[in-house]
């Protein structure tokens, strides 16, 4: 294990970034959670000091850096949701694109020089061959997915011109809970697929909105590739090591090279819960494309990653032991 570094973790109060915040933590080192608070949960940042300010702020951004003195980055601040990106455009070219750039002059002028990026898969768009890996074409279907591939290629211009090391994990679908209860998934509103199931079937939502039954899927249904969120979780920690021990910035695709879909976890939510899940079939959401699944060869053999608790029961377990014990909105 590296010796303790300091972390700024942006979002940190957010569910990924949360989750990160534990495992570095386990991992001997200090994060500090820097979140606006406006989708994150304050109740959330249990390993580390909080900061609360916003990346578009470079004002904010300045106060963390001159308190905290991080010794590296790890960046999770951003609007992630496909369909609102199509209706608010504005919303993510500014949160996303502009706030991680006043997030990277900050780091430059503040002289640190590691950053781990959360990407999505999203920057691939709708892919003719599968899995996707890192060669893959990329063409973005929203503004969600443009942001965050212009992210991705400011990574790559100011690493050429500077000292900067980064690396991008291009995450599919995060899923789970901590299994401790600590932490999980909490967003108002909700839009994603599996805590709505449950929410649905535990009967604390409205029946389930199914977006699309006529994808050119086995089933209809679209196909995902579901990570659980400790997994990812750790990849960061691991980014962070790779990046200490000299590796080269790079992007990597975080996924378990299988492909999921809607009709798979409505299934496994009423295995595991014992409970019908009421649903009801709307039109497709734009942007939305068939399958999405990966190939992680890259990660596992750069960063030593592969992902050990992201099968679809041991997810839809953990996920809904959360729902169960946690009430929705509670800070």
């Amino acid at each position: 294990m590296s010796l303790q570094k300091k972390v700024l973790v942006t979002g940190g109060a957010g569910y990924i970034g949360s989750h990160v915040c534990k495992a570095l933590h386990t991992h001997g080192h200090i994060p500090i959670a820097f979140d606006n608070l406006s989708t994150g949960h304050k109740s959330f940042v249990k390993w580390g000091p909080l900061h609360q300010g916003d990346i578009t702020n470079a004002n904010d951004l300045n106060d963390a850096f001159m308190k905290h003195r991080p010794d590296m980055v790890m960046h999770l601040a951003a609007s992630a949701y496909v369909r609102e990106s199509v209706a608010d455009p504005m919303k993510y070219y500014v949160n996303n694109c502009v706030g991680s750039l006043r997030l990277l002059d900050a780091m430059q002028c503040h002289g640190v020089h590691h950053i781990v990026v959360s990407s999505t898969c999203a920057v691939y768009g709708d892919c003719k061959s599968l899995p996707i890996d890192e060669s893959t074409e990329k063409e973005p279907q929203s503004p969600y997915g443009r942001s965050k591939l212009f992210v991705e290629q400011a990574l790559h211009d100011l690493g050429k011109a500077s000292d900067l090391k980064w690396v991008a994990l291009r995450y599919f679908n995060a899923a789970g809970a901590d299994p401790d209860l600590e932490i999980g998934e909490d967003h108002t509103p909700e839009t994603h697929i599996i805590p709505l199931t449950i929410q649905a079937a535990l009967g604390k939502a409205p029946a389930l909105q199914i977006f699309g039954n006529d994808f050119d899927t086995p089933d209809g249904t679209a196909i995902r590739d579901y990570v659980h969120v400790n997994d990812l979780a750790t990849a960061h920690v691991n980014a962070m090591t790779y990046l200490e021990n000299g590796g080269a910035s790079d992007a990597f695709n975080l996924g378990t090279g299988n492909g999921t879909s809607i009709k798979d976890i409505l299934d496994t939510v009423k295995r595991l819960s014992g409970k019908e899940v009421p649903h009801a079939i709307a039109t497709r959401s734009p942007g939305d494309v068939p399958a999405l699944y990966a190939s992680a060869e890259r990660a596992k053999q750069h960063l030593n990653w592969s992902p050990t608790q992201s099968s679809l029961d041991n997810i839809i377990k953990t996920a809904l032991n959360w729902h169960r014990h946690h009430r929705t909105g509670n800070d």
